[in-house]
């Protein structure tokens, strides 16, 4: 039971798109990372997500069935420092970072980073930071 402060945590992240745990609670996972570009399209089966933005911003991106077509222009929607957005279970989802963005996650400590995509991004194990 000690505090935790996020600045520091997030100075000893160098990685983008690499997430790192910061705590546990309820079967949940606290966990710090780093945006700076456009991440891959995925979703989750089980689990539903909550990014909150520390510090900069970045665009969620999202495809349902009406923009499911790599040619249609996906919803999006900008999250700035200070604001969080869930995304519900099941909704395909991308986030775009044009600079570096840091973000807090809180979701169930069984989501993989890319969810339903396993690939070169795909970060199994995570470290604590």
């Amino acid at each position: 039971m000690h505090k935790i402060n996020i600045v520091e945590k997030f100075a000893k992240i160098a990685e983008y798109y690499q997430p790192h745990i910061a705590a546990e609670l309820n079967g949940q996972m606290v966990k710090l990372v780093k945006f700076d570009s456009p991440f891959i399209w995925h979703h989750h089966d089980h689990e539903d997500e909550l990014f909150l933005v520390v510090k900069g911003r970045f665009r969620m991106e999202y495809r349902d069935q009406e923009h499911r077509d790599e040619n249609s222009r996906p919803r999006q929607e900008w999250i700035n420092e200070g604001e969080f957005i869930v995304v519900p279970r099941g909704v395909e989802h991308r986030p775009v970072a044009e600079q570096e963005c840091w973000v807090m996650l809180f979701e169930p400590a069984s989501t993989l980073n890319t969810g339903n995509v396993v690939n070169e991004r795909t970060v199994p194990r995570l470290e604590r930071v």
